[in-house]
């Protein structure tokens, strides 16, 4: 499980610096420029921050994927984010509109990766988690 610990936190480590290109991608500076200032300035943080825990769960997989294995700390911390992943993956089906991609090639191919993505984290961090 070390192993598949690693290559999550190198797929988190990578997801979060994508972020960094959202606002340009997005075009953020066209579709939020009706928002009131607060809500902007929230959309730019929020995402820092995210980024951010993204990028520090990545750092954690790959730096200790060996002490989340075998600790009792390690297994709880698993399980959270076991949750965490698990709450993304059904945002992605039920909160997320199916308009975003359906029909769409490129955006469904986005979607179905993501997904699966999701899953992969959501099952190694449950299975670490729950080890005994």
């Amino acid at each position: 499980m070390e192993l598949h610990l690693k290559i999550i936190g190198i797929i988190l480590i990578l997801l979060s610096v994508v972020h960094v290109r959202f606002p340009k991608y997005f075009n953020w500076a066209k579709e939020l420029g009706g928002m009131s200032l607060i809500n902007r300035q929230m959309m730019y943080v929020h995402t820092f921050f995210v980024a951010l825990v993204v990028f520090l769960m990545g750092v954690l997989c790959v730096s200790s994927a060996g002490l989340l294995v075998t600790s009792e700390l390690g297994h709880r911390m698993c399980l959270g984010l076991g949750v965490f992943w698990g709450l993304r993956l059904f945002f992605q089906f039920f909160v997320y509109s199916k308009e975003l991609w359906k029909g769409k090639r490129f955006e469904s191919v986005v979607h179905i990766g993501f997904s699966l993505l999701w899953v992969y984290f959501t099952v190694v961090f449950w299975i670490v988690g729950l080890l005994d």
